[in-house]
C-alpha cells in the first residue's frame, strides 16, 4: 500500500465530514443569508469577529475529537500499511471504532452548532442586536446543524460501505461485530424524512423570522419573499430527489449482490460470496448467507463422499450371482440412502463346484455412514474366518468375538443369518444371528416354513457360542428366501405394512420362475406398493431355487 494511499485511507472520514460540515454552512447561506431585513454593519462587524473566534476553536475541536477517536483505525492502517499481521485486540477496536465513526462524528457536529447556537445569539444580546437578530442567529445555526448532520449521515455511510469496510472486513461479518450502533433501514429512511421535510420546514422559518418585521408594503414583502421562497422549494425537491436515489441505490445494490450469488448457489455453485458492507439488516441476510454456502459447500463435499462410499461399498457387494450346480441363485440390495447397513455375500467354502455354497445375510443397526462401516468389517472378518476351517457355527462365534470388541460401548449390533447349502446331501444348514428367519418354500405342498434357531445379534455378548441347525432333503423345485425387515416391514402413504403375507404371495405366483424373476417380482411389487412413498430401511434380498 502506497503512502498516499494510507494517508487517504486514514483522513477519508474527516474529509467528507468537513464536506458535510460546508455543505450546512452553503445551504443557509444560499437559502437563508439574503434576508429582507439584512444585518447592520454593526451586526456583520460583529458575525465576522466571532467567526474569527469560534471557527478556530470549533476546527481544532473536531481534529482533535476525531484523532482520538480514530487512533486504534489509524494503527490498524499502520499496521496494514507494512504488511505486518494485525493483533486481534487492535483488529477488533478499529472495527468497532470504524462501525460508530459516522454516529460519533454526527454528534460531535450537531454538539458543534448547538454551541454556536449559543454563542451567537448570546453575543448579538449581549451586544443588544434586537431579538429578530437574536432569533434569527439561533434558528440559522440550528438549521445549519440539522443540514450538516443529515449530510454527514448519508455521506459518512456511502463512504464507510464504499471506501472503508472493504479494508476492515474483507470476509463480512459487520452485523455480528459487538458494541456497536447500527445503521438500519429504519434509520436511514428516517434522515431521509427529515431531509426532506423537517429541514425545509425550519429553512422557511428562519426566512419567515427574518421577514416578518420588515418595514415594508406587503405587496412590496410578497414579491421579494416570493423568489426565497421558490428557491427553498426547489432546493428543497431536488435535494429529496438525489437523496432518495442515493438510499435506494444503498438499499437496492447490496441486494442486487445477494441475488447475484444466490443465482450462482441456485446453479450449484458455491464458490462466491456476498460482498457484505453494511452494517444493517441487508448485511447481516449477507453473512447469513454467505454461511449458509460454506454450509452447503460441506454438505457438497459430503455428498461426494457419500457417492465415493456407496460406490466402494457397491463394490462389497457380490457382482454377479454364483453358478453353482443344482442352484439357482440371485440376489439385490437397495439401501435407502447413498449407504446403508444391509450386506448379502457368498461364502466360498471350498466345493463349488460340487453343489456347496455359503449364502450370508445380515443387517446393521441404522443407515448411513457408520452402519456401512460396521459392516465392511464385518464382511471382511467373515470372509477371512470362511477361508479357515470349521463349520458355520464356529465361524459365526468367532466373527461375533471380534466384531464385539470393534463396537463395544458403541451400542452397535448386526443381526445375521449365515446358511451352508449341500446340492450333493440335499442338506441346508444355518445359523442365526439374531436375524429374521429365511423363508423356505414347497410348491408340492404349498406350504411356507421359517428356518429359525437360536442365536443373539453379533457385536452384543463375545462369549456366545452359536448353534448351527439344518434341513435334510432338498427337492427340486423348492425355494429359500433369505430377506432383511425392511422388505415386509416396508409402509405406504397410508402407513399399511407390506407384511409377510404379501411377500408368500408372490414367492407362491412366481414359484415356477427363475430365482432371478422372482427377485425382480418382489421388489417390484413393494415399490407398488410403497407407491411413491420413501424407503425407511434398506432392503436386501437373496432368492435360491433347487434346480436338481
Amino acid at each position: 500500500m502506497s503512502r498516499f494511499k494510507l494517508f487517504r485511507l486514514k483522513n477519508q472520514m474527516f474529509f467528507f465530514n468537513l464536506i458535510a460540515i460546508s455543505i450546512g454552512v452553503s445551504t443557509i447561506f444560499i437559502l437563508s443569508y439574503r434576508s429582507i431585513s439584512p444585518p447592520t454593519p454593526e451586526i456583520e462587524r460583529l458575525t465576522f469577529r466571532l467567526a474569527l473566534f469560534f471557527e478556530p476553536l470549533a476546527f481544532m475541536f473536531i481534529v482533535a475529537a476525531t484523532l482520538l477517536f480514530e487512533h486504534p483505525i489509524r494503527r490498524y492502517l499502520n499496521f496494514m500499511g507494512r504488511k505486518e499481521a494485525i493483533p486481534p485486540e487492535i483488529a477488533i477496536k478499529a472495527r468497532q471504532r470504524l462501525l460508530n465513526e459516522p454516529f460519533f462524528m454526527i454528534a460531535i457536529d450537531f454538539l458543534l452548532w448547538l454551541a454556536a447556537a449559543a454563542v451567537y445569539p448570546i453575543s448579538y444580546y449581549t451586544y443588544k442586536a434586537g431579538e429578530m437578530i437574536i432569533g434569527r442567529a439561533l434558528f440559522q445555526n440550528i438549521l445549519i446543524g440539522l443540514i450538516t448532520v443529515t449530510a454527514a449521515f448519508f455521506i459518512l455511510e456511502f463512504v464507510l460501505q464504499k471506501l472503508m469496510v472493504p479494508y476492515f472486513f474483507p470476509n463480512g461479518g459487520l452485523y455480528v461485530t459487538p458494541k456497536t450502533l447500527r445503521i438500519r433501514i429504519r434509520t436511514r429512511l428516517a434522515a431521509l424524512i427529515i431531509a426532506c421535510n423537517l429541514i425545509p420546514f425550519f429553512a422557511i422559518i428562519v426566512i419567515l423570522r427574518g421577514t416578518y418585521r420588515a418595514d415594508l408594503d406587503p405587496a412590496q414583502l410578497l414579491d421579494l419573499l416570493r423568489p426565497t421562497l421558490l428557491a427553498n422549494a426547489i432546493f428543497g425537491i431536488s435535494v429529496g430527489i438525489g437523496l432518495t436515489i442515493l438510499v435506494s441505490g444503498n438499499i437496492t445494490r447490496p441486494l442486487k449482490e445477494i441475488i447475484r450469488v444466490l443465482k450462482r448457489v441456485r446453479d450449484g455453485y458455491f464458490d462466491q460470496k456476498v460482498r457484505v458492507t453494511s452494517n444493517d439488516e441487508i448485511g447481516y441476510t449477507g453473512d447469513v448467507i454467505n454461511e449458509m454456502t460454506e454450509g452447503l459447500k460441506e454438505r457438497d463435499k459430503m455428498r461426494q463422499s457419500l457417492e465415493l462410499a456407496k460406490e466402494v461399498q457397491q463394490n462389497f457387494l457380490p457382482k454377479t450371482d454364483p453358478q453353482i450346480a443344482g442352484l439357482d441363485i440371485a440376489g439385490q440390495s437397495i439401501y435407502c440412502e447413498r449407504t446403508g447397513g444391509d450386506y448379502y455375500d457368498y461364502l466360498d467354502l471350498g466345493d463349488q463346484h460340487q453343489g456347496k455354497i455359503g449364502i450370508v445375510v445380515g443387517d446393521v443397526s441404522g443407515h448411513g455412514i457408520s452402519s456401512a462401516l460396521l459392516m465392511a468389517s464385518a464382511r471382511s472378518s467373515l470372509r477371512q474366518r470362511a477361508l479357515l476351517s470349521g463349520n458355520i457355527a464356529q465361524i459365526i462365534s468367532d466373527v461375533n468375538r471380534q466384531l464385539t470388541r470393534d463396537v463395544e460401548e458403541s451400542g452397535r449390533f448386526m443381526t445375521l443369518f449365515c446358511s451352508e447349502i449341500d446340492t450333493r446331501s440335499q442338506r441346508i444348514r444355518w445359523v442365526r444371528a439374531g436375524h429374521e428367519p429365511a423363508i423356505f418354500y414347497d410348491p408340492a405342498t404349498k406350504i411356507f416354513e421359517e428356518l429359525k434357531g437360536p442365536g443373539m445379534a453379533l457385536g452384543v455378548d463375545e462369549s456366545w457360542q452359536y448353534e448351527e441347525k439344518q434341513k435334510l432333503g432338498l427337492t427340486r423345485g423348492q425355494i429359500i428366501v433369505f430377506g432383511t425387515d425392511g422388505i415386509w416391514e416396508a409402509h405406504n402413504g397410508k402407513g399399511e405394512m407390506f407384511g409377510k403375507e404379501s411377500l408368500f404371495e408372490v414367492i407362491r405366483q412366481y414359484a415356477e420362475s427363475s430365482a432371478k424373476q422372482i427377485v425382480a417380482a418382489i421388489m417390484d411389487a413393494l415399490n407398488r406398493f410403497r407407491h411413491g412413498a420413501i424407503p425407511e430401511d434398506d432392503v436386501t434380498l437373496v432368492v435360491v431355487k433347487i434346480v436338481t
